[in-house]
């Protein structure tokens, strides 16, 4: 008997402008292609994620011109012809109607999984038991689905997603109508997001079946239906791209579709989540010693404390100081105090060093 998962078909989106982990991060090699949590990159460790639930084959990145290699280097267990290159800088629209343009090629009644490469997930077997549920769920529901992370604090940094009432599912997993997307809020009303217990975070993980996203292209952006569409039967996929990508619209699907949408629900999510958006996240995640500190590499230290270092081939030595990030590569030295990590992507750098 065929199961829902026969038609899944997952992609990542793998792009960066490597800004928020400088120096060990630059455009070529932006943060999902560095190891900061491990031995594996971001990269691989989220295609890894999907192991067991979908075979490799299935399994696609959504990349640039000027990461291809480099991804290709970093998931070398994937088909070579599952790395796509985007031809020209878009949002996350253009992306999604690529991955819905590609599953649907390959498959008719295709079901698309759109993640992104750099979040942080260790309970791997609640994710794989939640996400076979939610595309049981959309399999049967033509709905477009988003995971939904239940905040931890009351984060500016993220959008969050408004939400109502249950909707009735055969599984364990809790779904829920979506009434709104909300762009990053302002202190007060993140607090007041996080009191209230009604909205979460929006991670951009979606699902949704290839013919409910045309369909919803179809009334609210005619373009990248059109785009879907037009795929080839035979032929290069990288000369319909080069030809057609660069006239799409740059706009993000939460804008372009999902709150146009007739039906978007959230799957209430039960791992743990982390979009690892700065050097301050790595204490979480490798640990501090007993004055605070998170240290990788030759580093000592002496009356120091809530320091992070990531030494290179060099000996750091903090003598005195707290509160500093301070992270070593073969051309650069950066020494940032942690809270102005945000600020890592204005530094005036030479275009060598970018």
């Amino acid at each position: 008997m065929s199961s829902p998962l026969d038609r899944l078909f997952v992609f990542i989106m793998a792009g960066g402008s490597g800004e928020r982990f400088w120096p060990a991060s630059r455009t070529a090699t932006p943060k999902h292609l560095l190891k900061l949590l491990g031995d594996q990159t971001l990269l691989e460790q989220t295609v890894r994620r999907f192991e067991g639930v979908v075979p490799f084959e299935q399994i696609f990145i959504l990349t640039n011109v000027a990461q291809i290699e480099a991804t290709k280097d970093a998931v070398s267990f994937l088909p070579a012809a599952n790395i796509i290159a985007e031809p020209a800088k878009r949002d996350t629209a253009p992306a999604a109607a690529l991955a819905t343009g590609i599953a649907k090629s390959r498959r008719s009644d295709a079901i698309v999984a759109l993640f992104p490469a750099d979040a942080m997930i260790h309970d791997t077997v609640t994710f794989g038991r939640q996400l076979q549920e939610a595309v049981t769920f959309v399999s049967k529901n033509p709905s477009i689905l988003t995971f939904s992370i239940t905040p931890t604090h009351a984060s500016t940094g993220f959008g969050y997603l408004q939400l109502g009432a249950v909707v009735p599912s055969n599984n364990s997993t809790r779904i829920v109508a979506v009434e709104r997307f909300i762009e990053k809020p302002d202190t007060d009303r993140a607090q007041e997001f996080f009191i209230g217990k009604k909205h979460g975070w929006n991670a951009g993980m979606f699902l949704w079946q290839a013919d409910t996203f045309l369909s919803e292209c179809r009334k609210h952006q005619p373009e990248l239906e059109k785009f879907i569409l037009g795929f080839p039967a035979s032929g290069s996929l990288a000369d319909y791209l080069a030809e057609t990508f660069p006239k799409l619209p740059k706009i993000s699907v939460d804008f372009a579709i999902m709150e146009k949408a007739a039906s978007v629900v959230a799957a209430i999510s039960e791992y743990d989540w982390d979009d690892v958006g700065s050097w301050t996240a790595l204490p979480d995640h490798l640990g501090q010693d007993a004055q605070g500190n998170t240290l990788r590499g030759p580093v000592v230290t002496l009356n120091s404390g809530r320091n992070i270092v990531i030494a290179g081939k060099r000996t750091i030595a903090l003598c005195g100081v707290s509160d500093l990030v301070v992270v070593e590569t073969d051309d650069a030295v950066l020494v940032c105090h942690r809270n102005a990590v945000q600020d890592i992507k204005n530094l005036p750098l030479p275009p060598e060093l970018k």
